[in-house]
């Protein structure tokens, strides 16, 4: 068994959520345990403990780093876009397409919890960089919506994408015939837009 000294914080908590990471590419999080992660990179549990402060806080680290390969993959995609339509879309793309390669680390964004501890800042700032995304095209894409409009069609489509990434990740669109995911987001992007870039 390693001594706590044996590794720099860094270390320890680079060891600990690359484990973490592989883990989750085979396995759910449900599975997971902060006795089984501490087995994993050779430490005792109280160790963890005194890195993240709680396994609430190591399953956030967690989560945090899925954040930013998301935001990295997203910022990249938009690097190939001519028009905001475009790169809407690329977006809602880019978002099944990690959910299907990462499902399980894609599930724990969604169904970890903070369990009445407040979120911290330096993960409240991720989740405003992708939410701030998304409202950035939808505002250049109809400049002349307020700000409240545009908050709310962002969160419309969001949910949308979400669910059918849901649905498809977990196999329950229950059709007859194999559908696309990507063909159902370019049905609610073109119907929904289309509808609210006609009111007046």
């Amino acid at each position: 068994m390693a001594r706590r000294n044996d590794h720099t914080r860094e270390e320890l908590v680079s060891m600990t959520l690359e484990q973490v990471k592989n883990f989750l590419d085979q396995q759910p999080h449900h599975e997971l345990s902060l006795r089984k992660i501490a087995a994993m990179i050779g430490y005792v549990p109280s160790t963890l403990v005194n890195v993240f402060g709680n396994y609430n806080l190591l399953l956030l680290h967690a989560v945090a780093q899925t954040l930013d390969e998301l935001f990295a993959e997203a910022a990249a995609e938009m690097q190939h876009v001519s028009a905001p339509e475009d790169a809407l879309r690329r977006l809602a793309y880019c978002y099944l397409d990690f959910a299907q390669r990462h499902p399980y680390r894609w599930q724990l964004i969604f169904q970890h919890t903070m369990n009445g501890e407040e979120l911290p800042e330096w993960q409240a700032e991720r989740i405003n960089s992708m939410t701030g995304m998304l409202e950035a095209l939808i505002r250049q894409i109809t400049p002349n919506k307020s700000d409240a409009a545009i908050l709310e069609v962002s969160r419309v489509l969001w949910a949308g994408v979400h669910g059918i990434t849901l649905l498809s990740v977990d196999d329950k669109l229950f059709t007859a015939i194999p559908v696309d995911g990507k063909a159902l987001i370019d049905n609610l992007i073109d119907t929904y837009l289309h509808a609210w870039q006609a009111e007046a």
